[in-house]
């Protein structure tokens, strides 16, 4: 991992540029030497259309100004660009930052780049989502399982605890995909057995997608009663499916999962009968804090827990929940 230089050599460096002519000017050096100086984490997300993830931006830049390091953040423009985020993952690693902060959309095509990335001696830090790989210091993260069940819990509630519900989830490759899922699946059988889960189909986080398998399940299954969309396109796209239907707000009990503002709107009218909502700030926030923390050569914790929410329309205002809403 790189080590800052002396503010001395820099100096030097700047002293013996005066003297000799050089052509760069005084304002040029005195970039070069800050650059020089200021620590670099490089973020790369599972993606980048969603408000989800323009607010993990937020709050990663805003430790960054706090610690006085420079960050940057991408990602595909869709979650199914596994391909697109490996090439950025690469790109990256060949940028030779200070630390790497990374969201795997595949646990499994990101583990030959883990490799090369601790090979140039380059601390990884995970967030959102894992790689199956060891060489990543910490992840920072929402408990999807626990979240899942939560979402659960408020299903039932809505339902009476019985008749037929669906999920459209985001992923069945994901870990926040499988775990969002299995969470809410094995709450359901473990405590509401009169709750049966009639279909489970995935729509990539894309709301056009989510919004036809939605409008597929509602026909498939008449006396459908609940329907749960794993992240934020996967439930906008349950909250369109229902409008375009022109169903009734409340017929059907719709859940989802993160915030934005289509999703607080619709909760508000009643289409949307509430949602879980992660951490999304303190998420980037953490992250460039744990890969600070790795510069200095610091143990971060192996997993940082973000936390969760249930909202609807009596808390959404209430200022624990609106400080983790974002629009």
């Amino acid at each position: 991992m790189k080590t800052r230089k002396r503010v001395s050599l820099i100096a030097v460096a700047a002293a013996a540029a005066l003297l000799l002519g050089g052509c760069a000017s005084g304002t040029e050096a005195a970039e070069t030497g800050s650059d020089s100086e200021e620590l670099y984490v490089a973020m790369v997300s599972k993606g980048f259309q969603h408000q989800f993830w323009q607010a993990v931006k937020t709050g990663a830049e805003a430790r960054a100004d706090e610690l006085g390091i420079k960050v940057t953040f991408e990602g595909p423009a869709s979650e199914t660009e596994i391909d697109t985020q490996l090439q950025m993952f690469q790109a990256a690693i060949d940028k030779k930052p200070d630390a790497i902060g990374f969201a795997s959309l595949d646990p499994k095509a990101c583990i030959p780049l883990m490799d090369a990335a601790k090979a140039a001696n380059i601390p990884v830090v995970e967030f959102d989502a894992g790689c199956d790989s060891d060489v990543p210091l910490s992840i920072s993260k929402t408990d999807s399982l626990a979240a899942g069940a939560l979402a659960a819990d408020n299903m039932a509630r809505l339902m009476n605890n019985e008749g037929e519900v669906g999920i459209v989830g985001h992923s069945q490759i994901n870990s926040t995909g499988v775990e969002r899922r299995d969470g809410f699946v094995n709450q359901m059988e473990a405590e509401y057995p009169n709750i049966t889960i009639v279909d489970i189909q995935y729509g990539d986080g894309d709301h056009l997608k989510s919004a036809d398998i939605a409008k597929a399940m509602i026909a498939a299954y008449p006396n459908l009663k609940g329907l749960y969309g794993t992240n934020e396109g996967s439930a906008i796209g349950v909250v369109n499916a229902v409008g375009e239907l022109n169903l009734t707000p409340g017929d059907i009990k719709v859940i989802g999962f993160d915030s934005g503002q289509a999703q607080m709107d619709a909760i508000e009218s009643g289409v949307m009968s509430g949602a879980i909502t992660q951490n999304p700030i303190g998420i980037g926030e953490q992250t460039v804090q744990a890969a600070y923390d790795a510069i200095e050569g610091k143990t971060p914790a192996k997993v940082i827990d973000t936390g969760f929410f249930w909202y609807d329309s009596t808390n959404m205002t209430d200022a624990n929940i609106a400080a983790v809403l974002y629009k």
